[in-house]
This record gives C-alpha cells, sequence and structure tokens, in this order.
C-alpha cells in the first residue's frame, strides 16, 4: 500500500528526519518513511554551536535527493535565535548562528530555512520588529546568494505574548520589510495556527480564515507546511503538536488542506511527535492517505 500511495501521490508530502551519520543519511531515512520532501537540522537546535559542511557530504546529498527525486529540502533554524531578543549578547549570538544557518543551508543545497522570529518580551512590537529586520540584514550580509535556489521561510507563531508573527498581518509585515535583503517568504504551521486562533476546522471557519491569509501573506508566499495536529484547544497559544487526525484540528481539516489547489505549490512536512518506533512513517502516510481520498 505505501508504494502505491507514493507512487500515486502528486503532494509533496514528508517529514522531519534526522542526520546521525552525516547529512546525506537524511535523505534514505525519508525515502523509508514514504516522503518525496523532508526537513532537518543543520546542526543541534538547541546550542549556539554549528558544525561545517563536508563537500562530500553535501554531494551525496545531492545525489541521493536526485536519485530519489526528494525536494524540497527545508532546514529549521536553531530554536535559540532570537533577533528581536532585549539582550544585546543574544541578538548578536543570534544574527551569527542565522548566518551559519544560511551557509550550512547554501552549502547543502537547501531550497529552504525555516526561521523563527523571536520574542521581544521587554520591549514593544515595534522595537521587536525592527531589531529582527537588522539581524536578518547583518546575518545576510556580503553572502552569495546568485543562482541559488534558497529562500528564508518566516515561520508563523503559536500567538502567544510578545511572540513576533504570532498573526498573519504580522508575517506578511516581516516578509514585506526583509525582502530588499533576502530572498524570504513563508512557512505556515498548522498546529500554530489553529491555536492561534484561526479556525481551520470548520469548511467555514476555513474558507474564512483563507480570506484573510490571501489577503495578508499571499497564498504564492507559503512554500511549507509544517503538518501538525495539535493537542491544545483552538485559540489556547500552546504549541504542542499531536499525531495526523488524533487531536483537537481532526483529519477532516487536513484533507481540506492537502486538496486546496491554492497550494498546489507547496510542500507538507509533518513535525508530529517520533517518540515510537514508527510514528513517521504513519504521520506520512496518514497525510498521504488524506491527499489521495
Amino acid at each position: 500500500m505505501c508504494d502505491t500511495l507514493f507512487t500515486m501521490a502528486k503532494k509533496r508530502i514528508g517529514v522531519h528526519v534526522g542526520t546521525a551519520g552525516g547529512p546525506w543519511t537524511a535523505v534514505q531515512r525519508a525515502v523509508d518513511y514514504g516522503a518525496n520532501t523532508f526537513q532537518i537540522f543543520s546542526s543541534s537546535p538547541r546550542t549556539w554551536k554549528s558544525g561545517t559542511v563536508r563537500p562530500e557530504d553535501a554531494e551525496k546529498m545531492r545525489a541521493l535527493r536526485a536519485e530519489f527525486d526528494i525536494n524540497p529540502l527545508a532546514i529549521h533554524a536553531s530554536f535559540l535565535i532570537n533577533l528581536c531578543s532585549q539582550t544585546e549578547s543574544v541578538r548578536e549570538s543570534s544574527i551569527g548562528a542565522l548566518r551559519a544557518e544560511v551557509q550550512q543551508g547554501l552549502a547543502l543545497g537547501a531550497e529552504y530555512l525555516v526561521l523563527h522570529p523571536g520574542s521581544w518580551k521587554g520591549l514593544t512590537r515595534d522595537e521587536g520588529l525592527r531589531l529582527a529586520v537588522q539581524g536578518v540584514e547583518k546575518a545576510v550580509d556580503g553572502l552569495d546568494w546568485q543562482g541559488k535556489n534558497f529562500e528564508v521561510l518566516i515561520e508563523n507563531m503559536p500567538g502567544a505574548e510578545f511572540s513576533l508573527g504570532g498573526s498573519f498581518e504580522q508575517v506578511a509585515e516581516l516578509v514585506d520589510r526583509l525582502k530588499p535583503c533576502a530572498p524570504v517568504a513563508v512557512c505556515l504551521d498548522t498546529c500554530h495556527t489553529h491555536v492561534a486562533g484561526y479556525d481551520i476546522v470548520s469548511a467555514e471557519g476555513y474558507e474564512a480564515t483563507m480570506k484573510l491569509l490571501g489577503e495578508t501573506v499571499g497564498f504564492g508566499a507559503v512554500k511549507v507546511w509544517h503538518c501538525n495536529d495539535a493537542k491544545a484547544a483552538m485559540g489556547s497559544k500552546l504549541d504542542r503538536h499531536e499525531h495526523i487526525g488524533e487531536g483537537t484540528i481532526g483529519a477532516e481539516a487536513f484533507r481540506r488542506l492537502l486538496h486546496d489547489t491554492r497550494f498546489d505549490h507547496a510542500a507538507f512536512i509533518a513535525e508530529t511527535p517520533g517518540d515510537e518506533s514508527g510514528d513517521e512513517l504513519r504521520n506520512v502516510m496518514a497525510l498521504r492517505v488524506l491527499s489521495a481520498g
């Protein structure tokens, strides 16, 4: 059944996978999970330290991706990065870490780098937005983007107080202000969207939410959907991921999203819990079944 679904599926559906043994090993893991797109961390997401991409590893990854037609590749930036922190030392470390993430993404031939904008606690929202923009500008200054199919994706947040990017309007404003300095687009997370208070569960609510999305971010700007069901209620601001179809969002909402032709260009990548063996496969297959039916 897995082979049939993989062959029939037109959507780019995948999952976040590990890179133990080298970044190129993630490609085979993605294939084993029935994915034709995937996301990785380029280094530990909870430390400032970043590794160096070995040319031979990058070449192996490119060759395997071409062999199995696995694309796009998204890299998720470190969770420590907070470009709008009130603390200067954190901002400086974040700028350095983001620059390293971009350099690794370019070296690996990734298409996307997914970035959390950060928290402006202790500042005003406008100050936080200004610092975030300045941080990205400094991080990418002087880097060679020519001929590279690579974009930084601003991810929407769960809407918690002081979190930049908690609304579609904030994401759209940040993208607009970043366009002069870097190729930038958007990653939307279903769990974040849901707990931020946007209704994607009911048919009427979904259309109202998509209308607002089209008027702010724009459908074409959404390059990746992080497909995560939610443990918490809509509007709760609590970012707790659940397996596809087993949370407060539910399977039908994912079916609706996967069949929405306005996102035919986008990749759908699960970041669901991977506590037990087989969790990645079952979530990818759940998305494939919903996409096919």
